[in-house]
């Protein structure tokens, strides 16, 4: 693990414990003016309200330390008492030689490392998934993948939703219409191992029944008594259900794919309702579950709330049990099966008081501290009018669509852009693809998680600016470059041994560059202990637009001075290799070639 700024700050927190302040006063963070300095302190503005001293003075016996540091060519004090330090040139060319050696790239490894699960995706079983699914499953699988990256093992669960009232309103739906199928005669079976229907009148089955047992209260008490006989193990519903599992599960993984997102469960509500009559008993003889108007209610409200949390219902006066319930039931079988230290889950803004709700029912009950479920909510992807986004009909956009509209957009942007024209029609259509979904999923990563953001595909598929189409160039640009040089294996051993690299950082933008890789820790460790995967994303563009002014003002293969040239190749190895690790823990694939 490395962070020079963390190394610094111990050099600058040395200084203030040497002038009789606490150490912590000497943290530093990188320069607000990169033209000025690479790193600043601003504790001694801290220090002097603490101890009553002018902060100039206490700055300026801080640098009087600091000058004397083999580490810093440049320390002074600035403004009111700010530190500005440029660091040295071997403190560089270390720093680039330690991240060259370290099979994480200069990331940052979890000193403590944790068992988690990650609870992303969470679409229902019978509806297609559409674009309202995007960033939990984007979010999700860049935070799983960050948090393996920083040592952590994660474990990513898909839950779906598989077992309330929408199957029940299936199942009574498919009976009015086909009621000769033996899931509706037969009490016992045997029932048929192939579907009774297609995926494609799955997809058309379900909004007819929600639109049914909305206009019609008899359709929707007979959805409910249909729900409750398939939680209460008729065989035929369950038949059924697993039939409409099946047929659901297989078009998602398909979409999933092309996103680059995997689950390592492909688990739903209705896998935990073995559990749910042993939970029933264990609440009642614990005092937790109490009896409410014909149903069963978790109070979880407490005296010191600012807001109303109402009671879960855990079993509705139908006796049917609804997600309150599941989502207890699931969080006890992931602490028996998979004994986690925390259960992450990625889910939308409008979840926050059924979650809360939830991680307090389960705390009371014993079966999970609340402390170690973490609801890591998220903004909407809007439209230009700044609504939830949908397609000019007013319809919500199926992401199998928008898949597929993202991919045609990025092969006329490559054609376009005179690139990808000596590929041949497989290739370009797979470069198409990554392109596309790079675009999708930077332009949803690079916002902070929780705020709301507005989709434009103009914007995110150019090659210029923030923007995933403009990181992969960079790669790409990169890999030509060792691919010319014949150190393509950089990509995943940049090979240091016997390279003298202080003599590249006379040039400013190669020691921007310097700056920007050695960078690299601190970011992982922002968007690990933050949950919050925009801060690696600032980095890939950081880097990579470094590494551009570094190719325009730099000559690297053609440079005639041998020494040099081989600094600059190896630069730039690392600069590519960090680049790539960023972008697939981002859940980005990286072309060979464009």
């Amino acid at each position: 693990m490395f962070s020079l700024k963390d190394r610094l700050g111990e050099r600058v927190e040395a200084a203030f414990q040497s002038i009789g302040l606490d150490a912590s006063f000497g943290a530093v963070k990188a320069a607000d003016r990169p033209d000025l300095a690479d790193f600043q302190c601003n504790g001694a503005l801290a220090a002097a309200k603490t101890v009553q001293r002018n902060p100039r003075e206490i700055a300026a016996a801080v640098v009087d330390v600091l000058q004397k540091d083999p580490a810093f060519t440049k320390a002074e004090v600035a403004g009111p008492g700010f530190i500005n330090l440029l660091v040295s040139t071997d403190v560089l060319s270390s720093a680039i030689l330690e991240i060259c050696r370290d099979p994480n790239g200069g990331g940052w490894r979890a000193p403590d490392r944790e068992k988690i699960v990650l609870d992303y995706g969470g679409p229902n079983v019978a509806k297609p998934l559409h674009v309202g699914h995007l960033r939990s499953a984007i979010i999700g699988e860049a935070l799983k993948r960050i948090l393996r990256s920083a040592g952590h093992e994660v474990v990513g669960d898909i839950h779906l939703g598989d077992w309330g009232l929408q199957m029940g309103q299936l199942i009574s739906e498919l009976e009015r219409r086909m009621p000769a199928l033996p899931y509706f005669s037969s009490s016992e079976g045997p029932f048929p191992s192939a579907p009774p229907i297609s995926l494609a009148d799955l997809e058309e089955l379900y909004p007819a029944a929600s639109a049914a047992c909305k206009a019609d209260p008899a359709r929707a008490d007979e959805a409910r008594k249909a729900t409750k006989a398939l939680q209460g193990g008729r065989a035929g519903y369950r038949a059924l259900w697993r039939h409409f599992v099946a047929l659901s599960v297989a078009a998602m993984k398909t979409n999933y794919a092309d996103l680059e997102v995997g689950f390592d469960l492909w688990q739903g509500e209705g896998d935990v309702d073995p559990l749910i009559p042993e939970l029933i008993d264990d609440l009642k003889s614990k005092q937790v579950l109490e009896p409410s108007d014909g149903a069963w209610i978790i109070r979880v409200a407490r005296e010191d709330d600012r807001k109303t949390v109402p009671p879960i219902i855990f079993i509705n006066s139908e006796g049917a049990v609804g997600y309150h319930a599941t989502d207890i039931a699931t969080i006890v079988d992931r602490a028996r099966s998979l004994a986690p230290h925390r259960i992450l889950y990625v889910v939308d803004g409008r979840q926050q008081l059924h979650f809360e709700q939830v991680f307090r029912a389960a705390d009371r009950a014993g079966y999970f501290p609340e402390n170690r479920l973490e609801h890591l909510w998220f903004g909407t992807m809007n439209g230009k009018d700044g609504k939830p986004f949908k397609t000019r009909a007013g319809g919500v956009l199926k992401l199998r669509d928008l898949i597929d509209m993202v991919k045609e957009r990025a092969g006329d942007r490559l054609r376009e852009g005179g690139l990808a024209e000596d590929m041949n029609a497989q290739e370009r259509d797979e470069v198409a693809r990554m392109v596309g979904v790079a675009a999708l999923k930077f332009a949803d990563l690079a916002n902070p998680r929780t705020t709301d953001y507005v989709f434009d595909l103009d914007r995110f598929m150019s090659f210029e600016g923030k923007t995933g189409p403009y990181l992969l160039y960079a790669f790409v640009r990169i890999r030509s470059l060792l691919e010319k040089a014949d150190r393509l294996a950089g990509l995943d051993d940049p090979n240091p041994d016997a390279i003298e690299l202080s003599g590249a950082f006379s040039d400013p933008a190669c020691r921007e560059l310097a700056l920007a890789l050695a960078s690299f820790a601190d970011a992982m460790e922002g968007a690990v202990r933050r949950r919050s995967p925009h801060l690696l994303c600032d980095h890939a563009f950081r880097l990579a637009q470094a590494f551009s002014k570094f190719y325009a003002a730099c000559r690297i293969l053609d440079e005639a001075e041998v020494e040099l040239r081989e600094a600059r190749i190896v630069m730039s190895a690392v600069a590519g290799r960090q680049l790539k690790l960023a972008l697939e823990m981002l859940g980005i694939a990286t072309p060979h070639r464009m």
